[in-house]
């Protein structure tokens, strides 16, 4: 487990990585970055496929179970901070199956950066059904032209979820890029990144 430590935090975050790249990757650091930078002391990991150098994902009941681990030592080591959990794409996808399944105690939400609903281009193989399991608040940000779940498809949901918030990048793909250039580029990547900083700190005042 990777850590980047907010000066002073309010909370902590551990963020999973996307099928396609481990924690390391260019977008993964520069998030955990930013949200440190932001108060939000932010953990990453890899899960097994990447330790071993392999390209394609463990199958889900490995991929939860090494999340599993991860919750439980992040439960330790930041003992004193309000713990949230989540992630790009797949890495948000398997914290979910987790929080549906389990009761996960002392975690207060899910972060889902790009919420991969559906295959691209295989719309009618949903990944929703377990999300209303989920009792803890969750906040999915999704860019509106993402082809693993656009905008109206995710708008679809929000009637069934419990304590679920969905913020939409205008023009953003699955990674939140748009047409317009580096500053337009960076401004969608600063409103998500802004936007996950909002969220949290709302639900930790709350507490």
């Amino acid at each position: 487990m990777t850590t980047y430590k907010a000066k002073k935090a309010v909370a902590a975050l551990v963020l999973a990585h996307g099928a396609g790249a481990g924690q390391k990757s260019a977008w993964m650091v520069k998030a955990a970055q930013a949200l440190a930078d932001r108060g939000i002391t932010t953990a990453t990991f890899d899960f097994p496929y990447i330790t071993a150098g392999r390209k394609v994902p463990d199958r889900a009941p490995v991929l939860e179970a090494h999340w599993r681990e991860v919750v439980e030592d992040a439960r330790e080591k930041f003992a004193d901070l309000p713990l949230f959990i989540g992630g790009k794409s797949m890495g948000g996808r398997i914290a979910t199956h987790i929080a549906a399944q389990d009761e996960i105690e002392g975690v207060s939400g899910v972060v889902l950066l790009g919420y991969p609903l559906h295959p691209p281009g295989q719309p009618e193989k949903r990944r929703d059904a377990h999300l209303r399991d989920i009792r803890i608040p969750m906040l999915f940000v999704q860019g509106s032209n993402d082809t693993f779940g656009n905008e109206a498809e995710m708008r679809a949901l929000e009637p069934f979820l419990q304590k679920a918030k969905l913020h939409v990048i205008k023009g953003g793909d699955h990674s939140f890029k748009v047409k317009g250039g580096a500053k337009a580029v960076e401004a969608a990547f600063e409103d998500a990144i802004e936007t996950v900083t909002g969220w949290v700190k709302s639900l930790v005042l709350d507490r």
